[in-house]
């Protein structure tokens, strides 16, 4: 039993700065996913400038592992509630942005 205390030491001991190593680059992966997201393509159902949210029927979100449905988005920057209405074909990217579901990024589909 003396012996085998100073191994799991020694193990620990080589495995542990590798450990957290691992974790940060998985994380840092993670975080960053959302930044490349691809466009997904959608229609505007409805905009809301007063709480800053619009309503889309999208395709699947892949980084978000969304399937396709009608949802409220919030919006990173109000003045993209400016450029739609209700009707319009769009492709956009969101990510989960502060726990909500927020548009990074929008451009209409002409």
């Amino acid at each position: 039993m003396k012996r085998f205390i100073p191994t799991i030491f020694a193990a620990l001991a080589i495995l542990a700065p590798v450990l957290p190593a691992s974790a940060t680059t998985h994380d840092t992966a993670q975080a960053h996913a959302g930044h490349h997201a691809a466009l997904t393509d959608g229609e505007v159902r409805k905009v809301d400038k007063q709480a800053n949210k619009l309503t889309l029927r999208h395709g699947a979100i892949t980084n978000l592992d969304m399937p396709p449905m009608t949802m409220v988005f919030q919006v990173r920057d109000p003045a993209m509630l400016d450029r739609v209405k209700t009707g319009d074909k769009v492709r956009f990217s969101a990510d989960k942005v502060d726990g909500a579901y927020t548009v990074t990024a929008m451009e209409q589909v002409k």
